[in-house]
């Protein structure tokens, strides 16, 4: 199994907050982390790698959802009253 950091998987640094987000999704999701020790000017310390596979999935483009691809009827015709706001 390939594993990638997020700035190979990216191709940029990801950044504190999205190290976090993908971390816990991760471990949310039952995935092993690696774990490796990099030095460059930027950055001196450990990081972690994710499975390729779990990457691609955690970055994959959301599918397009189509009004007749949906269960059921929907009502389109909503009068601005009806809106919670």
């Amino acid at each position: 199994m390939e594993y990638l950091s997020l700035y190979d998987y990216l191709g940029k640094a990801a950044g504190e907050q999205l190290g976090l987000e993908v971390s816990m999704a991760a471990k949310q999701a039952g995935i092993k982390i690696g774990k490796k020790q990099i030095s460059n000017p930027t950055y001196t310390g450990e990081i972690q790698m994710y499975p390729k596979e779990f990457l691609e999935f955690y970055f994959r483009e959301p599918d397009s959802i189509h009004m007749e691809d949906l269960p059921g009827q929907i009502n389109t015709d909503i009068d601005d009253d009806d809106l919670p706001f």
